[in-house]
């Protein structure tokens, strides 16, 4: 199939789930390092900038493997040495399995670790990375008391009193596991990782946490010489007021209206509450940007010339290190399961990516050499509608068999 023609098939597939799936979408795919093409549909101005969701672990992740090829950590490094309060309190007893971020629940405990206390020293940078660190997947980190921090002024409440209320509820919450056992999803691990980027960056810039992890991702953001204007990317949430772009220009698509906290459509600020909630500037969410500023940074990850990064260990990060229940991890990548995945039928077992909350995606096939990224808006009509797994499944089939099946 020409570009052309796989343009014409990729919108036409957007289209389809236009309307039901999300209002906004935009697809950017690479074959070889080159751009084969960029397609967007529904609500979209210029330069339509999408919610990176957990996508953003992806840069926190490449940040992270950057200190451990200057030498500066080891993957084996605790994180408490990098974070004190993270093993003050001593060891900490399982007692549930975490909150469910859906509905607000406590989740049950694995009647395998009840009751087992954890030693918070025992878990690394590995841990984290990979997943196994024995964390929860989500706590509530924001306080209710607290607005909600507005979306195109200046917050009232200084980020790092936000992020010391978030830090101290992550440094004190119960494990439900023990590190290295199983792996389970955590944002509170990246959350982690995210401190101890802006405590690295402290040590040279003077700056303190959240400001040392913001500058530490721009830093990140500009090694990567994006080649189109199309390609940006912006850290924090109060996107509108941090750019400098006036008030009434909008080019960013609306996600889910937040019934529970902050009584508006999320418009222009990050969508995840914790993300929000801690001053818009975390380890595990809020980056905005377009779909072709991803494919370009997944370019580079699948020719392994991540900018200060030894490429061998950019090979040792998209190789598995951990795997339950058909759930494998490399350092900070989700692979391609041998059963059902989002990177479809046809991406081979050695591709790697991530998605997000949201309605993202990013899958790599290194042996084809194709990168795929899928930004949507899915959560606008509400965060557990069905057939988002159908859509990727389908779409990347669509991208690969165009590319390689002639």
């Amino acid at each position: 199939m020409a570009n052309t023609s796989l343009a014409s098939a990729i919108t036409a597939y957007l289209l389809r789930h236009l309307g039901s799936q999300y209002t906004a979408a935009q697809v950017a795919v690479y074959h070889h390092g080159q751009r084969v093409t960029v397609q967007s549909v529904g609500i979209q101005t210029v330069y339509p900038y999408f919610d990176f969701a957990s996508l953003t672990k992806l840069f926190t992740t490449t940040a992270i493997l950057q200190a451990v090829s200057a030498g500066k950590i080891s993957l084996q490094t605790p994180i408490a040495e990098l974070i004190p309060a993270f093993a003050e309190s001593g060891g900490r007893t399982v007692v549930d399995g975490g909150m469910n971020p859906h509905t607000y629940a406590i989740e049950p405990v694995n009647p395998d670790f009840s009751g087992q206390t954890i030693d918070p020293s025992t878990v690394t940078i590995f841990h984290l990375l990979t997943h196994t660190s024995g964390l929860a997947p989500w706590r509530k980190l924001y306080h209710d008391d607290a607005p909600p921090p507005p979306p195109t002024q200046p917050d009232p409440i200084p980020r790092h009193e936000r992020w010391a209320h978030g830090l101290d509820i992550i440094t004190s919450s119960p494990f439900i596991a023990p590190a290295g056992v199983a792996v389970r999803y955590s944002d509170l691990g990246f959350m982690l990782l995210g401190e101890a980027l802006s405590r690295l960056h402290a040590d040279s810039d003077g700056l303190t946490s959240p400001n040392g992890l913001e500058s530490a991702i721009t830093r990140l953001i500009a090694q990567f010489n994006f080649t189109t204007p199309a390609s940006v990317i912006y850290p924090a949430s109060h996107i509108v007021h941090d750019s400098g772009l006036a008030p009434d220009i909008s080019p960013f698509a609306p996600t889910e209206y937040d019934a529970r906290w902050r009584q508006r459509r999320v418009w222009r600020e990050v969508h995840d509450e914790n993300a929000c909630g801690v001053g818009g500037v975390a380890g595990h969410a809020g980056l905005f940007g377009t779909a072709d500023a991803l494919a370009q940074f997944g370019v580079q990850w699948c020719n392994h010339t991540v900018p200060d990064i030894a490429p061998e260990l950019t090979r040792e990060a998209v190789r598995q290190h951990a795997e339950t229940s058909g759930e494998r991890r490399g350092l900070g990548w989700m692979l391609r399961s041998l059963d059902k995945s989002t990177a479809g039928t046809r991406f081979g077992v050695n591709s790697f990516g991530h998605t997000g909350f949201v309605g993202n995606m990013l899958w790599v096939d290194p042996d084809q050499d194709i990168v795929v990224c899928c930004l949507t808006n899915n959560v606008y009509y509400g965060r557990q509608k069905p057939g988002l797994f159908e859509f990727r499944v389908g779409l990347n089939d669509l991208i690969w068999e165009a590319l390689c099946s002639s």
